[in-house]
């Protein structure tokens, strides 16, 4: 039965969106396939012939020290066919620069939301769906241009706000000074080098001691400590480990570079281990004790005011929505920590607006890894909030697809 009522809801959805096809102002002939540099970034725009009338704007996720070309869907090429074939238009930009270019971000994919409006023509609809970085150019824009977007969607997304985020790669950086010593070459755990490199500077070192089977205590010791999933740490072999050493060091230089100074602090914070988890690490050899005081003995480092102002204006988030916002996430995420949307929830109940949001999970171990039916499904949530007005609730009247945890409660923030 209640797949049934599934199935009727998002038939009425797409009953709504087909009627309203003629509605779509077209300035140009169907379909359309636009590629060209847009405020000095590049991007790409994709119009099917039976366009439904809803534009679907992309920010995407961290680009390292090279370029990609500009995504317009998750799931590049294959996702952009597959929404294509909807009757979606689909849009995204490459942004001008690599890195955190959260500020970016937000301009240039206003930029071509307004340059699409009038060189394409004039959707029923303009939603926004940004994916881990990408989740933070969302908020911020749905917060700030309610009158342009008509929802937003994020996926493994950064609710929590970059400033506490950042402060999660420090913590990572000062338990690994404290397991292993922080080389004086990569500059010290609260500012790093600014042209620190991950491949030539961090991981000959680390791939060293990754590889002695008598340091793997130690690295349980940095993965407890941080909270992070035990699959996501290891699996592959060290693969997310290398991961968040690479975002601890040469990715968090990089901001910093861009914030001009250290952006990241531990004023605040106490770092903590259960009972259970320093009896663990015993039996391995660690004394856990003794390491989780020593780090919090050293909660003073601070960040330079006008870096971290920098960060928070443009990676913070006031929760005063005016327009439908979902968000997906794994329930075990490596990179981005599913406490993150217990802190978002938080932020938005806080500003009383919390009938404006809808979180979903699956039930999943990984950092933005959902199935193609998962985000078609939230999409279709969202193009039913939109057009009705209501809500997607309950949850399991539409959210049906295989893997998804309608029950799961995303744990509080790690470090308090």
């Amino acid at each position: 039965m209640k797949r049934l009522l599934a199935c009727v809801l998002i038939g009425f959805v797409l009953m709504l969106v087909s009627s309203e096809l003629a509605m779509a102002q077209a300035h140009v002939g169907l379909p359309v396939e636009l590629e060209g540099t847009l405020n000095r970034a590049d991007y790409k725009i994709r119009v099917p012939i039976n366009w439904n009338g809803t534009l679907l704007i992309y920010a995407h996720g961290y680009y390292g020290k090279f370029p990609d070309e500009p995504d317009a869907a998750p799931g590049g090429e294959a996702g952009e066919i597959t929404l294509l074939t909807m009757g979606y238009a689909v849009a995204g930009t490459s942004f001008r620069g690599t890195g955190w270019a959260v500020k970016e971000g937000i301009q240039n994919t206003l930029a071509l939301t307004n340059f699409f409006r009038g060189k394409v023509g004039n959707p029923d609809r303009i939603i926004l769906w940004g994916f881990s970085m990408g989740s933070v150019i969302a908020f911020k824009s749905i917060e700030k241009y309610p009158g342009i977007y008509d929802g937003a969607i994020a996926g493994c997304a950064v609710g929590a706000g970059a400033p506490m985020n950042w402060d999660g790669a420090l913590a990572f950086s000062l338990a690994y000074d404290v397991a292993f010593g922080w080389p004086l070459d990569w500059g010290s755990v609260g500012d790093v080098r600014d042209d620190l490199d991950f491949e030539t500077d961090v991981y000959p070192i680390l791939l060293g001691q990754v590889t002695n089977p008598a340091n793997s205590g130690l690295f349980e010791f940095i993965r407890l400590v941080c909270n992070l999933p035990y699959d996501e740490f290891y699996d592959p072999p060290s693969y997310w480990l290398f991961k968040d050493m690479l975002y601890a060091t040469e990715y968090r230089a990089e901001l910093e570079w861009r914030a001009k100074g250290p952006v990241t602090q531990n004023l605040d914070h106490v770092y903590s281990l259960t009972p259970a988890d320093i009896a663990y690490l015993n039996i391995l050899g660690v004394n856990a004790i003794d390491l989780l005081s020593e780090m919090n003995a050293r909660t003073n480092i601070e960040a330079r005011l006008p870096s971290r102002k920098y960060m928070e204006r443009y990676s913070d988030y006031s929760g005063k929505l005016k327009r439908p916002v979902i968000t997906i996430h794994n329930t075990a995420d490596g990179l981005v920590h599913v406490a993150n949307e217990s802190v978002y929830w938080d932020t938005v109940f806080s500003a009383g607006k919390d009938d404006m949001l809808v979180q979903v999970y699956i039930d999943s171990v990984g950092h933005c890894a959902f199935e193609p039916a998962q985000i078609l499904n939230v999409l279709e949530a969202m193009e039913y909030w939109i057009t009705t007005g209501n809500p997607p609730l309950p949850k399991y009247l539409f959210f049906l697809a295989p893997g998804f945890d309608n029950i799961f409660m995303p744990p509080p923030w790690p470090f308090k």
